[in-house]
């Protein structure tokens, strides 16, 4: 259990955001419906869950303590595990019973015992690649964990030809060839401009890593991957040196700051990427696709995501003397296009859809042309807001998005409901729309549910749900690994442990 006594009056640690601080396994979660068979494999979902009263009067759900869990679903049950990722940063903590490290993404605020010491937390992604799971966070390298125990294993430099200090937590995967691709940013140090981006193909092996200099320190928290092309979006949440030694927030958002794109060819140098300057002050997280298109002698290039004309988090809005609820920010679901030859013209801006986040398709579909994106929303017709997540407000719809037609199709799961990020799971027919996997959380019973959902017909709920009895802290990122990739991961099963 986390550290007894009184955390902070504050969202991030109330509601399904208070802290848990358990590490526990379930062998038969009880199942409600019938889950289909084809769906064989781990959901691993990445959180955060402070074990110890920060040392700040003011801190964000985001500098919890890195936890991984991970529902296994074979023929039909499911069962459950979690673990703290043992990072330095929360070993050190636990050896010292309390906090050590100080303010959000600024190490000038630690305790001078831990000055040297990685500070990552390894809360954002889960990520699989060539049979390894890692868990990320866009501040420092990730940890292997094995995929079987969700023991923590150790840092994952590739062998120590890292040059970065930074990889990022959304990597992007090209579906055919099984490369991926990472960025990061602050690659030099805090409040670099330099961000790294590198090539790793799909036997795990880096190919490549080249930098370049953003236009200024953002958080690059994202990019977008096309058949030729890696897009950079900076907006204008900034960190800078003299404020984060100061003691200050790391992060600021400027209104009065351009936007940009950064275009660089996926097998180029740092030194080709071009620059798209947009409006001022717009800000987004989250990229559901991209992806390439000709027309004529020109080749247009389609960014799909949630943009906003601010930051949404409240915690960076504060910092930066920001005074707007989420409910009056305007936001959309937009495509960004850009054609390579007149770059200077910048962007058109098309909406696709109401805002929302937490933006995901078919991992067959990212840096092609697609037809269906998924992505949670909240809708206050549906109820009121509850203390969930980063942003202070749960999710209570799901939605799937035709982006070639429009149309819209929505799952509102009721006043008392807030889902987390879906994950999608391809159908062993090839013509199959596949399935949604989301936990859904009960704020009246204070429980939390794996939902299982036709890809192809989320209107009419879950197939099946796998039912906790017990709460989770919100998700911030999953991912789904099938049974057979889990089966031939580098790190042997438990069985045979």
């Amino acid at each position: 259990m986390t550290a007894p006594g009184l955390w902070p009056d504050s969202f991030d640690f109330a509601g399904f955001n208070a802290p848990i601080g358990e590490e526990y396994a379930i062998d038969n979660v009880e199942v409600e419906g019938e889950i289909p068979r084809e769906i064989a494999g781990a959901f691993f979902r990445a959180g955060a869950d402070p074990k110890f009263h920060p040392t700040v009067a003011k801190d964000t759900f985001l500098s919890g303590d890195g936890v991984v869990s991970r529902f296994l679903v074979e023929d039909g049950k499911v069962s459950f595990r979690i673990r703290y990722v043992d990072t330095p940063r929360h070993l050190a903590e636990v050896q010292a019973g309390r906090a050590l490290f100080g303010a959000y993404h600024n190490p000038y605020t630690d305790d001078v015992s831990v000055r040297d010491l990685d500070r990552t937390t390894a809360n954002t992604t889960p990520i699989w690649h060539a049979g390894r799971l890692f868990l990320s966070k866009e501040d420092a390298h990730s940890y292997e964990v094995n995929p079987h125990t969700l023991e923590t294993i150790g840092p994952w430099t590739y062998g120590g030809k890292l040059r970065t200090l930074t990889t990022s937590a959304h990597p992007r995967f090209d579906p055919q060839s099984g490369e991926m691709f990472i960025h990061g940013y602050e690659a030099a140090g805090p409040c670099s401009r330099d961000v790294a981006f590198c090539v790793v193909d799909a036997k795990g092996e880096l190919v490549s890593e080249t930098w370049f200099e953003a236009p200024y320190c953002a958080m690059l928290h994202d990019f977008a991957l096309t058949e030729n092309w890696a897009i950079f979006p900076i907006f204008p949440t900034i960190s800078e040196i003299d404020r984060l030694r100061a003691g200050g927030p790391a992060w600021i958002h400027y209104q009065d700051r351009p936007s940009y794109l950064g275009v660089l060819p996926r097998y180029g140098q740092g030194s080709d990427i071009r620059w798209v300057k947009g409006p001022d002050g717009l800000s987004g997280y989250h990229i559901m696709n991209a992806y390439e298109e000709r027309v004529g002698d020109t080749t247009l290039i389609h960014v799909d995501h949630n943009v906003m004309e601010t930051n949404i988090f409240p915690f960076i809005r504060e910092a930066s003397g920001i005074d707007a609820s989420p409910a009056d920010i305007r936001a959309a679901l937009m495509r960004w296009t850009i054609d390579l030859d007149r770059l200077e013209d910048g962007w058109t801006e098309t909406a696709l859809g109401p805002p929302g986040d937490m933006s995901r398709t078919a991992s067959c579909d990212q840096g092609r042309p697609y037809r269906y994106g998924f992505y949670a929303n909240y809708d206050p017709g549906v109820g009121p807001p509850h203390a969930h997540s980063v942003v202070g407000a749960g999710f209570n719809c799901l939605q799937r998005i035709d982006v070639q037609s429009g149309e819209l199709v929505v799952l509102p799961l009721g006043p008392d409901r807030s889902v987390n990020e879906p994950v999608h799971v391809p159908s062993a027919e090839p013509s199959g729309a596949g399935w949604l996997l989301a936990v859904v959380d009960t704020h009246s019973t204070m429980t939390s549910e794996l939902w299982f959902l036709d890809a192809g017909d989320i209107a009419k709920g879950p197939v099946a749900k796998a039912k906790l009895g017990r709460r989770l802290r919100p998700q911030i990122h999953g991912s789904w690994v099938s049974m057979d990739a889990l089966k031939a991961s580098v790190r042997r099963p438990v069985d045979e442990d």
